[in-house]
């Protein structure tokens, strides 16, 4: 039943509310390593909302807490009472005016979409934090945040012209440069005006405590520059008027190559003289983690340990080179480069915005966390800080890999630091290091803010009357300390809260093994909530995470599923509740943040690890059981494929099939070949002298629905000089297993695969897949789930793909297919798990003018299929395939290896399509 203050607030707002254990799971943690279990979760849709949210909580004693996108990395967006999601109903732009060269938003507006916008009419918002594709203005205003370019454009705070928020009391006000909105500000500022001149506003990035500074009249008496920053603990932003500045006309990247960090560091000065819009610095050991991550897809860097990237702008791409080449001369660097191609700017750039995820193990393979990721030293005394930055480290024993915004003397860095320890080592280094940077005249806090990982060190940095004085400031507008209550003022102890602290291994119940984690409750936290998977990055070849995207509901988010899990691996919640249930559902198990989340989140095995834990020797739904075990029904269904077509061609049966069975009804049964492929083949008596043969794995779904696609493959294979036979007993990849979480049975189907495949494989014989999504179960689920078997490991590592396959054949050339046009959806599985890349050249080596779609079809095997589904799946193809099929002219080809993605097609669009091996051979005919 629900509490009084949620039935008030429930009948007070158009928004939602949610006090559900899965929801307040979701918002438990943000990107911290904090966890506070919020009483509930609000979604306003106006500011009227946010009036009786607050409303209802100062009359229930409960407490307030702002959230954008949950990318706050010091803990700034969790709380004990209600928390306010501005992303989902407030995120409008409002107004734009070019002319004036301003902006007003709603909080929960994300950057990129503004950015959008305003870059429509050749402007944008100067900063740019890492996370600006997901990240939101409230939240940005919240932290002051900066991101690489705010050597040129500023910080947010140089940014803000008005702001109106509700205080604590729930009184709205307007902020801009007038003192007096606020009772008692001016007679405050005038009383501290020492203590700010001296304390604050030392150098530019001195975030840590209140930006009091903009109180004082000659920096312009700006309550609104003041209020940024506040994180959350002075009001509740309704709107905001930004300042936007000009697109440079061109630009260039430099990247400069440095023996190490600290000598990178101490070469600025001459690169600001060259008035750069941004500086990055990288460690070569990050690098090295993006090369693992990403399959050795870096571009050609500069000699060095560590480089920093500038970006440089001109009148034209030339003036910006010359401009780059003066730079090149008078900087101090071992070596260097500039960029003018776009695209490997952007691909350097990549590298840098993805740190906080790709940094979340240090080079030796532990769990690293921020904390102490966000220090700042004035830039001239950068290299310094540095050198003893990491005395300190290794006297703490502890590493990281690091990273940052060198041109304002900011260092990210995410450190194993030893939170199990805690309070023990973990306070004492952040002790340690709080003392260190002051020493250097810093900040804790450059632009991520303070709260829960650094307002208990304050006392370090500032005096006991600055911190008087910053309580006196929050007072003003909270007196009754509802908002964001641990953060800034009376903080959290720093070792209060922790997510991690007291969590024990779980014992394998004979699932999955997790060779690079060692236990599921360590690989569930990878999710260190970068919310990248909130993000729409199909521009940029991403496909994570598709259910998201067709919901924009946090539950649906990669990380949403895994804070419940870590709630669910610390004994908070339970594997068979129906929280887990509902955040799992809708799980496409495309295995897209396999590859796209930074952080290596599994969630496709996560989810099956977690479906086998809750049905482990228990009943099943009949899904499972009719779509986990589908290659044994069609093994018996190509035994008579004609009776099976004409019977699931009646209506009322088709229906009335699938829903017993568990799946939508408004789906189509597949039809069947007349004959499967295992049915008509026969082995081919080219090459009788070849020295090779290849193995052709026949998938269930080849074999039943598409034999044509063997015999095509065959083709290509043969001609190369090869023999090819295919397992010489029907053998299973086991995926529908998997997918199901029913792992003893894809274990067993697995070893029988073994035993088909290992001598061959032993003897360093190939093995080629031609379904996507069983090659990489093959290739990936096979290890895990048979680990330690050397037979397993030989076989995984014999698998290649059709193209893979074709392209280690320096003589093979495609076939010419200039004049069509092509449009080609890669299974998320290739994408995730074996790459794209080699089909992606041999495409374009046809001549064929190429359309890559980009994103999940939205089926993805039994998903689409299963009863409740349907309506995201439809949602899901609408973010990619379906437009993409309407926009495509109609003579164009569709290429799709996934027999998912090609159901999807031809049910939703009624559109045919081919696969790979098809178009490359003179079965063309669709």
């Amino acid at each position: 039943m629900s509490e009084a203050w949620e039935r008030a607030l429930r009948g007070a707002i158009t928004g939602e509310v949610d006090t559900d254990p899965r929801r307040r799971a979701e918002y438990s943690s943000d990107a911290s390593n904090y966890r506070v279990s919020p009483r509930g979760v609000v979604f306003p849709r106006d500011a009227a909302d946010v009036q009786a949210a607050l409303d209802v909580a100062r009359a229930e004693g409960l407490t307030v807490t702002a959230r954008g996108a949950g990318t706050s990395v010091a803990g700034n967006a969790i709380g004990p009472g209600l928390v306010l999601d501005f992303s989902r109903h407030m995120n409008t732009v409002l107004e734009l005016d070019p002319e004036r060269r301003i902006a007003r938003v709603q909080p929960g507006v994300v950057l990129a979409a503004l950015q959008r916008q305003a870059g429509a009419h050749g402007l944008r918002f100067g900063p740019d934090p890492s996370t600006q594709n997901r990240c939101t203005l409230g939240g940005m205003i919240g932290n002051n945040a900066c991101g690489p370019r705010a050597v040129a454009w500023g910080r947010t705070s140089d940014t803000v012209r008005e702001l109106r928020i509700l205080d604590g009391l729930g009184l709205e006000r307007t902020l801009r440069d007038d003192l007096s909105v606020i009772a008692g500000l001016p007679e405050f500022t005038r009383s501290n005006l020492a203590l700010i001149r001296t304390e604050l506003g030392r150098f530019e990035r001195q975030a840590s405590g209140y930006a009091l500074e903009h109180l004082l009249p000659e920096r312009g008496s700006s309550i609104a520059k003041a209020f940024v920053g506040t994180e959350g603990t002075c009001g509740l932003l309704l709107e905001a008027t930004v300042d936007l500045v000009p697109i440079p006309a061109a630009t260039v990247l430099v990247v400069l190559g440095y023996p190490d960090m600290p000598t990178a560091a101490d070469d600025i000065a001459a690169v600001m003289a060259a008035r750069p819009i941004a500086v990055e610095g990288m460690d070569a050991r990050l690098v090295d983690v993006v090369r693992t991550h990403r399959g050795g897809a870096v571009p050609e860097l500069p000699r060095g340990g560590g480089w920093l990237l500038i970006e440089i702008e001109g009148d034209t791409t030339e003036h910006a080179r010359d401009r780059a080449e003066l730079l090149r001369t008078n900087a101090h660097a071992l070596d260097s480069r500039v960029v003018i191609d776009r695209a490997e700017a952007q691909a350097l750039w990549a590298i840098r915005a993805d740190g906080a995820g790709l940094a979340g193990r240090t080079p030796d393979g532990h769990p690293a966390w921020p904390g102490w990721e966000d220090a700042a030293v004035p830039p001239e005394r950068l290299g310094d800080y540095l050198r003893e930055f990491d005395a300190l480290m290794r006297e703490h024993g502890l590493d990281g890999l690091l990273y940052g915004h060198f041109g304002d003397g900011c260092i990210h860095v995410r450190l194993d630091l030893p939170i199990a320890d805690a309070p023990q080592r973990f306070r004492s280094f952040l002790e340690d290091a709080a003392r260190q940077v002051v020493k250097f005249g810093g900040s804790l806090s450059g632009e991520h803010g303070d709260g829960r990982a650094r307002s208990d060190l304050l006392r370090f940095m500032y005096s006991g009357e600055a911190l008087d004085a910053f309580a006196g400031f929050k007072a003003l507008f909270d007196p009754d300390a509802v908002l964001n209550p641990g953060v800034l003022v009376a903080p959290r102890p720093i070792d209060a809260d922790l997510r991690l602290a007291g969590l024990r291994p779980l014992p394998t119940v004979g699932g999955f093994a997790f060779p690079d984690d060692g236990d599921l409750a360590t690989a569930v936290h990878r999710c260190v909530g970068v919310g990248k998977c909130r993000a729409d990055t199909r521009a940029a070849g991403g496909f994570m995470c598709p259910s998201y995207l067709a919901t924009a509901d946090e539950k649906d988010s990669t990380r949403g599923r895994a804070r419940v899990l870590q709630e669910v691996v610390r004994g908070a919640l339970d594997w068979r509740s129906e929280a887990v249930a509902e955040s799992l559902d809708l799980c496409l198990s495309c295995k897209a943040c396999h590859s796209d989340c930074p952080a290596g989140v599994d969630m496709a095995t996560y989810k099956s690890e977690t479906l086998y834990r809750r049905y482990r020797r228990r009943p099943r739904p009949i899904d499972h059981y009719s779509l986990g075990g589908l290659p044994r029904w069609l093994g018996a269904a190509t035994r008579s494929p004609r009776l099976v077509n004409k019977l699931s061609a009646v209506r009322p049966l088709r229906r009335l099939g699938l829903r017993l069975a568990g799946m939508d009804a408004r789906r189509a049964v597949p039809t069947l070949a007349d004959k499967s492929f295992r049915r008509s083949w026969t082995p081919s008596s080219a090459n009788p002298d070849a020295e090779s043969t290849v193995l052709l794995w026949i998938d269930t779904f080849t074999d039943a629905f598409d034999p044509e696609i063997a015999s095509a493959a065959i083709e290509l294979i043969e001609s190369l000089g090869h023999r090819v036979r295919i397992p010489d007993t029907r053998v299973c990849c086991g995926l529908t297993w998997i997918s199901t979480g029913q792992l003893d049975g894809a274990r067993k189907h697995l070893r029988a695969t073994v035993d088909a495949l290992a001598d061959h494989a032993v003897s360093s014989g190939l093995v080629v897949g031609l379904e996507p999504s069983c090659t990489a179960a093959l290739r990936d689920d096979l290890p895990r789930l048979l680990p330690g078997d050397p037979r397993a490991a030989a076989v995984a590592g014999a698998v290649r793909t059709l193209s893979e396959f074709l392209e280690s054949h320096p003589g093979w050339q495609p076939p010419d297919r200039t004049g069509h046009t092509v449009l080609v959806q890669p299974h998320c599985h290739q994408h995730a798990v074996l790459g794209f890349a080699a089909d992606r050249r041999i495409l374009r080596g046809t001549g064929a003018a190429v359309i890559e779609i980009t994103g999940c079809c939205g089926l993805a095997g039994n998903f689409g299929m299963q009863r409740g589904h349907y309506d995201v799946s439809v949602a899901v193809a609408e973010n990619g395939l379906l437009p993409a099929l309407r926009a495509a002219p109609d003579d164009s080809i569709l290429i799709a290896d996934g027999f998912s993605c090609r159901t999807q097609a031809a049910q939703l669009a009624g559109r045919s399509s081919l696969h790979l091996a098809q178009f490359l051979t003179n079965r063309m005919a669709r």
